[in-house]
């Protein structure tokens, strides 16, 4: 296998993760997680962190569907881990937020709301990608929204 081809897929199923047998997506959203635990107290770096993942998923999903030879194959996990780590961006730490937060971006990547079901359909990165920043941007504009309009206190 090409370096290349290697890299690719070393990045794209986010340390071949998105290899294991069943739920690839729900791992590579809790992997999403685990870069939130370690970066959430710097928001330069949480920031830094997520937007590097996004370009290169954006950059390389597209070549990943080449090297797998499937539209955004099921091993395919960056675009969750961006997605998840979209979801918590801006938010202050609160363990209930993240719990809330990781249920409501896997349901929001399954059921895919408008424009994701849209977006999806997009060839190469953008198709690959595009959906899940939906998700992620919906679930934290819903996080956001109960964070200002319940008891719920952020801290």
């Amino acid at each position: 296998m090409p370096i290349r081809d290697f890299i690719v897929r070393l990045i794209t199923t986010f340390f071949y993760l998105g290899y294991l047998p069943f739920i690839p997506g729900t791992f590579g959203s809790i992997a999403g997680l685990c870069i939130f635990f370690f970066v959430k107290d710097d928001i330069f770096v949480y920031t830094v962190v997520t937007l590097v993942l996004t370009i290169l998923g954006f950059l390389l999903s597209g070549r990943a569907e080449e090297v797998f030879k499937k539209k955004d194959h099921r091993s395919i996990i960056i675009d969750e881990v961006c997605g998840m780590l979209l979801s918590l961006s801006f938010l202050r730490y609160d363990i209930k937020f993240v719990i809330i937060g990781f249920f409501i971006f896997r349901l929001l990547d399954t059921v895919k709301p408008y424009p994701a079901d849209k977006l999806q359909d997009l060839k190469g990165g953008s198709g690959v990608m595009s959906d899940d920043i939906v998700a992620g941007l919906y679930t934290n504009l819903i996080l956001q929204a109960v964070a200002r309009l319940t008891s719920f206190r952020i801290s």
